[in-house]
């Protein structure tokens, strides 16, 4: 970071309006802040997700993919390539090791199974959203790259780590019960 922040607030953005990286004045309603937005609301539950765990080796996966998003705020940001396709290929592989541990699914699950697989829940349906408004910058100004394969597997990890996070912990899924 090449130029620290000594002074948070600026008052450029009181009137609706925020400075992109290149240095543009946008409406903070715009897609770019909004996939910039859910990323970081991604990025900060999955700091709450790690707080609650207790296994190395899902924290560093966390931590990874914490890294990555920063990766990919940068990219949407700045227009510049950073996530390839080694950084899917990465959930790729930790989507096939997580979910072999796991028993078949039967049933639906429902967000829930004890408090950090609810958190780890609550990051997928972010990660859902910030995916959509992805989608809706990539309609306006095509992103390239790997960004939304990235953000597609990675909703698809954080509902497998939801359910390795339940069984590591020794809590239940909880299943959906249709008419109830």
């Amino acid at each position: 970071m090449a130029n620290r922040l000594t002074k948070i607030y600026t008052r450029t953005g009181d009137s609706g309006e925020t400075g992109t990286a290149d240095g543009a004045r946008i409406s903070k309603n715009h897609s770019l802040i909004h996939a910039q937005g859910d990323i970081d609301e991604l990025n900060s539950l999955l700091g709450l997700l790690g707080s609650k765990l207790d296994k190395p080796e899902l924290i560093d996966v966390i931590s990874k993919i914490q890294n990555d998003l920063f990766e990919l705020g940068a990219e949407i940001s700045l227009s510049q390539l950073r996530l390839n396709q080694d950084h899917v290929a990465y959930l790729e592989h930790k989507l096939d090791s997580l979910n072999a541990e796991l028993p078949a699914l039967k049933e639906f699950i429902l967000p829930g199974g004890g408090e950090a697989a609810s958190v780890c829940h609550l990051a997928r349906a972010v990660c859902r959203r910030a995916e959509r408004n992805l989608v809706a910058l990539d309609i306006e100004k095509p992103l390239g790259g790997q960004a939304l394969a990235y953000i597609n597997r990675l909703s698809d990890l954080l509902f497998v780590l939801a359910r390795c996070i339940t069984r590591e912990l020794n809590e239940e899924e909880v299943y959906w019960q249709p008419g109830r």
